[in-house]
């Protein structure tokens, strides 16, 4: 007796499908699952059997099982496969007669026959539309998450082993899930941080305004205390909504990661990885690569406190995803890319004891020890770093100041003007900020007139700076340029941006 199903395996951020074919013929009894199965899925049999007998169905005891994932080649992993085997055993040991092939199903299996959530469930929906499925049988708790996608396959929310089998069979079926009306009404934003609270630091927040605006990264550098995470960690506040495409596309690297706690990921990801994180945890790894921290800071904010203490080699190997805003990982299970487009906020001390730079506190470290600590982070690393800013002490008459700073709120409008500039300018291109221009770009939106030009040459010869950092010049003053309204770059803008270069120690 011989049934076949259909589901999909999960590759990066993408699917590919999989035939689950189930044969039970007399021979020698035992059970076995082939197809390069992980531990989760060979230890299905002994999840299978309970579930199957648990909801009122005969186990094809004294049988040969077999059960084959093909293709053979393509590694298998998780327990989504537990739904379809149990729904196979069932149709070929009583020889049902179903017509699945228009239909995937994919679910966890508890021992007693209810389905259990699973992990990837949106890019699963997003593959079997276009592969023209016409049916998702999903678990019920994973339903709203498959029904993101518009226009695809009828959701069946799946509570139960015997449930399914009853829709199979025709005996009760299972209502189609039906999207809320409301599910994507807009709603307001809260902030556990707003920048009225942050006394001083003007020059600070105005780094930030810029960075949330045109996407760029920044670095900021000051003694202990002088507020560079809390400056950070208000940086969230003020950046614009995400897009509905942005939304669905770090919703679905946040569903592949298993760490999807909502539906909809409405609000931009900020990630703040301890400085001890290897690097497999933060660009992404594993056996089977699996996205990182920059990957789960896609479209929002990664935050890396303590910049120089991260090691050396971890933060070398931030070079490409900053300068390509995604991440190739090979394994010997395959290569993968995932989205990498974030805005990197480092934090960093002056020196080891923090107050090299401080006039009101004497620096306790030697001229060695600066140096060494200053050289822990590397030039092309630093030279990836749009905006260098100092942090100074705040002076204690702002600190017992009564009076509030600009909101979180009216920067963001500045923001969301400035981001509405560059999507009317990069319309049809897969460009969503200044951050993101490649050379034809900056040749194209980033012209100068002559005096402009040659501040540029005199800062770019004074400075020593590289190509790099010159195009990057460019794109800052672009977006200045965008907060202010306007359509050309002028000498102020570029002399604003000239100002947030790393200085000569």
């Amino acid at each position: 007796m011989f049934f076949k199903l259909h589901s999909a395996a999960t590759l990066g951020l993408d699917c590919a499908p999989v035939e689950v074919e189930i044969d039970i013929n007399k021979g020698q009894t035992n059970f076995n699952i082939v197809g390069l199965p992980d531990t989760a899925i060979r230890e299905a049999k002994e999840r299978l059997y309970s579930a199957i007998k648990n909801s009122g169905f005969d186990y094809p005891f004294n049988f040969r099982l077999l059960v084959n994932l093909a293709p053979a080649d393509v590694q298998k992993e998780g327990t989504l496969y537990d739904l379809p085997m149990a729904v196979g055993l069932i149709a070929a040991s009583q020889d049902l007669p179903f017509d699945l092939t228009d239909a995937f199903i994919a679910g966890e299996l508890a021992l007693d026959g209810t389905v259990r959530h699973i992990t990837g469930v949106l890019p699963l929906a997003i593959f079997a539309k276009k592969q023209g499925i016409a049916r998702l049988f999903v678990p019920e708790k994973d339903a709203p998450e498959a029904a993101l996608v518009e226009n695809g396959p009828v959701i069946f929310p799946v509570k139960t082993l015997g449930a399914l089998m009853a829709h199979l069979l025709g005996a009760e079926p299972i209502a189609p899930y039906i999207k809320p009306d409301n599910w994507n009404e807009d709603e307001e934003a809260e902030y556990a941080l707003d920048m009225a609270l942050i006394k001083g630091q003007e020059f600070a927040k105005r780094a930030l305004e810029i960075a949330a605006s045109g996407g760029h990264n920044v670095l900021l550098s000051g003694p202990p205390g002088s507020g560079k995470t809390l400056l950070a960690r208000s940086l969230p506040s003020i950046l614009p909504p995400l897009t509905s495409d942005e939304a669905l596309e770090v919703t679905k690297i946040y569903s592949i990661a298993g760490l999807l706690q909502q539906n909809f990921i409405k609000t931009r990801p900020f990630r703040s990885p301890h400085h001890t994180v290897s690097g497999a945890a933060l660009v992404g790894g594993g056996r089977i690569p699996r996205p990182g921290e920059i990957s789960l800071a896609h479209r929002g904010v990664l935050f890396l406190d303590e910049f120089p203490e991260f090691p050396r080699h971890v933060l070398e190997a931030l070079r490409q995803p900053l300068e390509d805003g995604t991440v190739t990982v090979a394994r010997t299970q395959g290569t993968l890319s995932f989205p990498a487009r974030f805005v990197l906020i480092g934090s960093q001390n002056p020196c080891p004891c923090g107050y090299a730079d401080d006039p009101e506190k004497q620096c306790a470290c030697t001229p060695l020890q600066i140096n060494q600590y200053r050289k822990k982070i590397s030039g092309p690393i630093l030279d990836r770093i749009d905006l260098h800013v100092d942090v100074p002490r705040v002076k204690i008459d702002k600190l017992t100041g009564d009076e509030l700073a600009e909101s979180s709120a009216k920067i963001r409008e500045r923001v969301v003007r400035a981001r509405s500039a560059q999507t009317r300018r990069f319309a049809g291109r897969p460009i969503m900020a200044n951050g993101e221009m490649g050379n034809a770009e900056i040749r194209e939106f980033c012209q100068v007139d002559s005096a402009t030009l040659e501040l540029l040459k005199n800062a770019v010869t004074r400075l020593r700076l590289s190509a790099r950092a010159y195009n990057r010049i460019l794109k800052i003053s672009r977006t200045i340029a965008d907060l202010n309204d306007s359509e050309t770059i002028h000498t102020e803008h570029v002399a604003e941006a000239l100002q947030f270069r790393a200085k000569e120690n």
